[in-house]
């Protein structure tokens, strides 16, 4: 059974590793378009991108997605979405999804898997997953892993027990033989889609970040460490990467050139 859901797209102009990244053209359109119609493509209610700057809203013309400025000074992308659902005059029951705004090639199947996941959870938040595949990616800090319980009965989706930068879990008797393989079905790369209800997405931008989120770099875990769910499930497809830097770009510029989506 779908349930509604609504998206919201953080977008800021000042990426420091990208300036400027929600404009940068794309198959000779700015990147937010992209992303933008891939959140109408899953069959959201109410799409909203929420930009710190009139530019990239401007950007916006044309496609049935409402755009709200929100300040420039917010130090995460949750705080944005915070004002946005304020903006947007969601609810408090209201099923958000978070799809970030360097997001192109987005599926719409993995949109509407994170709304349901949330849905049939229970969970204050959920989010996606994938194996990894390939050592490097277990290896490499800008790749976050996370580790789940076990499954309950046959729900499709398993709680969170952690997420690290770090390789997890740490294969003791295997890696000292060898690092370079990967026991299937046990090494999982996070996937940076979420989802929760706007009364606790308020919530979560209000609580202090906590010692493991300052550790690790990581936002959600400010959330598990107050002691809050996050269920999460596989990827019903791939999610081919994200634009973070100028070659990010060329390689999505060459994928959408050869038909990729």
């Amino acid at each position: 059974m779908s349930h509604k859901f609504v998206v919201a797209i953080p977008a800021r102009l000042s990426a420091s590793r990208l300036p400027g990244k929600p404009l940068r053209l794309l198959g000779g359109e700015p990147l937010i378009r992209h992303v933008a119609r891939r959140a109408l493509a899953a069959g959201a209610d109410d799409v909203v991108v929420a930009a710190d700057d009139a530019s990239i809203l401007a950007a916006l013309d044309g496609i049935a997605v409402r755009g709200v400025l929100t300040r420039s000074d917010h130090a995460s992308g949750t705080d944005r979405l915070a004002e946005c659902a304020r903006l947007a005059g969601w609810s408090d029951d209201t099923l958000v999804v978070n799809l970030q705004g360097d997001e192109p090639f987005a599926p719409a199947s993995g949109i509407r898997a994170v709304a349901q996941t949330l849905a049939d959870s229970g969970a204050e938040m959920a989010t996606l997953a994938t194996e990894v595949d390939d050592p490097e990616q277990l290896f490499d800090p800008n790749t976050v892993k996370l580790v789940w319980r076990d499954s309950i009965g046959d729900a499709q989706w398993r709680d969170v027990l952690y997420f690290s930068r770090a390789p997890i879990p740490w294969h003791r008797d295997a890696f000292a033989q060898n690092k370079r393989v990967l026991m299937p079905g046990q090494c999982l790369r996070h996937i940076g889609i979420y989802a929760y209800r706007v009364g606790f997405l308020q919530r979560f931008a209000a609580m202090p970040q906590g010692m493991l989120e300052q550790l690790e770099s990581l936002e959600q875990l400010r959330v598990l460490e107050a002691g809050f769910r996050i269920a999460a499930a596989l990827a019903p497809e791939p999610f081919p990467p994200g634009v973070d830097t100028p070659e990010d770009l060329a390689r999505a510029e060459a994928r959408l050139a050869q038909g990729g989506a």
